[in-house]
C-alpha cells in the first residue's frame, strides 16, 4: 500500500528590479494572465497574491513591485511591499537579469542578504544572453547571495518554469489550504477591472502619463450574461486629462475597447464599459489620496 502524499502550503513572494519580468512569471507559473505585465518599468503598484492550488499543494505566490529608491509617496508605499515581502515568505524568489549587478536600493539588498528565509534567485531572460555571460551572472550572484540557489530561466521562452514549479513545492513546508481550491487571487473583481484598464494605458501612452494615472471602479454591477462596469480615471493635471481622452475622444475609445476585449475573456461575459478622465491635483505625493486610493 502506497504512502498519501503529504499536502504542502505556503507563502512564496517575487521580488527583483523594476521591469526584470516578475509579472511575467506569476502569469507563467498561474497559467493565467492574474496581473498586468507590460515592458515598462513600475507597472506593478502593489501586492497581488497569486493562488495556485493542485492535488497535493497550494502555493500562495505574491507579485511586488520593483526595487526602487522612492522618489515621491506613491514610490514609498511602493517599497513598504517589498520590505513587507522579506518577513512572511517561506521562500523568496529574487529575480534578475543576465549582467545585472545589484539592485537599487542598497538598504533592501542588505535585509536580503541577512534573511533566513530560504532564497532561490532566479536569473531571468537567458534567452537574451550568451553562455558566458550567463556563468558570468551565475558566480556574480553566487557571491553576493551565498547562501541562495541559483536557477537560470526565461519566463517569456518558458525555459526551466516546470523545473522552477518542482523545486517551489519541494521546499513549501506541510500545511492546510489557506484558500478554496477554485479561489484564484486575493483580489476583487473592481481591482482586476483597474488593472486591466492601467495596462492599456501603460501600452497607449508616452513618458509621464501613465505614472500619472490611478484607475477606481466605482460600479461592478454582474448579471447572469452582462457585467456593467464605470471606472474613474485620475490624473494630476488638466493638460493629462486632455492627452488621456484624445482627439475627440479617441484616444479613451481606444483604450476602453481593448480593456473591454481582455475583461470578456477573464470573466467569460459580455462586458459594458463606461470610462470618466477626473484631475485630481498631485495624487501621487499626497498621502490621503493615496490612502483613499488603497495603498
Amino acid at each position: 500500500m502506497s504512502e498519501e502524499k503529504k499536502f504542502r502550503s505556503g507563502f512564496v513572494n517575487i521580488i527583483g528590479n523594476p521591469n526584470v519580468g516578475k509579472s511575467t512569471l506569476l502569469n507563467l507559473l498561474m497559467d493565467e494572465k492574474l496581473v498586468i505585465a507590460t515592458p515598462k518599468a513600475q507597472t506593478t503598484r502593489h501586492r497581488i497574491k497569486g493562488i495556485l492550488t493542485g492535488e497535493d499543494y497550494q502555493i500562495v505566490f505574491s507579485d511586488t513591485p520593483g526595487i526602487l529608491e522612492p522618489a515621491y509617496e506613491l514610490q514609498s508605499k511602493m517599497m513598504d511591499y517589498v520590505k513587507e515581502s522579506l518577513v512572511d515568505a517561506d521562500l523568496i524568489l529574487y529575480v534578475v537579469e543576465a549582467g545585472e549587478k545589484r539592485p537599487k536600493n542598497e538598504e533592501f539588498f542588505e535585509r536580503l542578504q541577512k534573511t533566513s528565509t530560504p532564497l532561490l534567485v532566479l536569473i531571468n531572460k537567458i534567452d537574451t544572453t550568451t553562455q558566458e555571460r550567463l556563468e558570468e551572472t551565475v558566480e556574480h550572484w553566487h557571491q553576493l547571495l551565498p547562501n541562495a540557489e541559483i536557477l537560470p530561466i526565461s519566463a517569456l521562452e518558458n525555459v526551466n518554469v516546470d523545473m522552477l514549479k518542482t523545486k517551489i513545492i519541494s521546499v513549501l513546508p506541510e500545511g492546510p489550504m489557506y484558500f478554496p481550491e477554485d479561489q484564484l487571487t486575493d483580489k476583487s473583481e473592481r481591482f482586476i477591472v483597474n488593472e486591466v484598464i492601467r495596462e492599456k494605458i501603460l501600452m497607449n501612452y508616452k513618458k509621464e502619463i501613465p505614472y500619472s494615472v490611478e484607475v477606481v471602479t466605482q460600479i461592478f454591477k454582474e448579471g447572469l450574461e452582462l457585467i456593467q462596469i464605470e471606472t474613474e480615471i485620475y490624473v494630476e493635471r488638466d493638460t493629462q486629462k486632455g492627452i488621456i481622452i484624445g482627439h475627440k475622444g479617441e484616444s479613451l475609445s481606444k483604450v476602453g475597447k481593448e480593456a473591454r476585449e481582455d475583461l470578456e475573456k477573464f470573466f467569460n461575459k459580455k462586458i459594458f464599459l463606461k470610462l470618466f478622465v477626473k484631475v485630481k491635483k498631485d495624487w501621487r505625493k499626497k498621502d490621503g489620496d493615496l490612502r483613499r486610493f488603497g495603498y
